[in-house]
């Protein structure tokens, strides 16, 4: 049972002159609100001062990695050390407004299981949000998820929802998918987002590699993370069928026509076509083996918990 109705999730890397700011924010709109809450902020490696500027605030819980293992697990640990009914994630660079907390609380009574934040009016650069428009796009036709605003921190989830995600890679950029994959609703309301006020944005040319590789892993994971059978056998099936039609035609010939066949192309080939379409199938069974394991591990390694009462 969750012992608080409301739990702040606050991934953190190199902001030491926002995260003050931004509790005290978060205090002002929770305190009124006469519910019970819990604020966490996970620290994934700062190299600045966050940290020390994290262990003067209170209340809170600060969770410190013990290097940078991204996003995807500093939500991941956040997650699992949250102990409210709701979880809120946000960003720690102030562009993200708590004011609209109470707002998601409301949204969420709607009957969905997550609410995504949708930066309709984005206070950021062209070329961002043209590379955002771009990507959301993109996840909407190949994901199926009707939301603006696939990788907006800004979210409430049911504990239910937070508890049930494994996150890897970049793949936080892809939760509203994710959830919607484990069969959770997924609904979005339109935030209001700040200018950011102090240093620069994380997110480069390279993480932008990175999550279109993580898109791509999660095209395959949603129609196949269950049945990797249907992926790798039916394609090795093929190969297989294919390699054996092949080698049966030269057989044929060789025993009706005496035709040398040892020395043709269309033998290697075919040869071939039978051993890549048997390791294939044999991939998905493995595939199928490996998921009946079922063992989920975290990529994440704390350095240090600290609870300011």
């Amino acid at each position: 049972m969750a012992s608080k109705d409301l739990s702040i999730v606050v991934p953190v890397y190199n902001e030491e002159n926002s995260v003050s700011i931004l509790h005290k924010e978060i205090l002002d709109i929770l305190n009124p609100l006469n519910r019970s809450y819990e604020v966490i902020f996970v620290d994934d490696g700062s190299t600045d001062r966050t940290l020390e500027e994290l262990k003067k605030l209170s209340p809170a819980k600060i969770i410190s990695f013990s290097r940078n293992f991204g996003k995807s697990q500093a939500l991941q640990a956040g997650f699992d050390e949250a102990d409210g009914n709701h979880i809120v994630t946000l960003d720690s660079d102030l562009q993200d407004d708590p004011r609209e907390i109470p707002r998601f609380i409301e949204k969420i009574q709607s009957g969905h299981d997550l609410i995504c934040g949708w930066k309709q009016k984005r206070a950021d650069s062209f070329s961002r949000r043209f590379a955002s428009k771009i990507a959301n796009v993109a996840a909407r036709h190949m994901t199926g998820i009707k939301i603006h605003d696939m990788n907006c921190g800004f979210k409430i989830y049911k504990s239910q929802v937070a508890k049930s995600l494994h996150l890897y890679g970049d793949m936080h950029r892809y939760i509203p998918s994710v959830a919607s994959s484990m069969g959770f609703s997924v609904g979005e309301m339109a935030v209001n987002h700040r200018p950011r006020q102090f240093g620069a944005s994380k997110y480069g040319f390279g993480r932008f590699i990175n999550s279109s590789f993580d898109f791509i892993t999660l095209i395959f994971l949603r129609r196949f993370t269950d049945r990797p059978m249907h992926l790798f056998g039916l394609f090795g099936s093929v190969l297989f069928m294919l390699g054996v039609l092949v080698l049966g035609y030269l057989s044929w010939e060789k025993i009706f026509y005496g035709a040398a066949i040892g020395g043709r192309p269309l033998l290697l080939l075919g040869a071939l076509l039978v051993i890549v379409g048997f390791q294939s199938f044999s991939l998905g069974f493995i595939g199928e083996l490996t998921i009946r394991q079922n063992r989920e591990g975290r990529q994440f390694n704390i350095k240090e918990k600290i609870n300011n009462i």
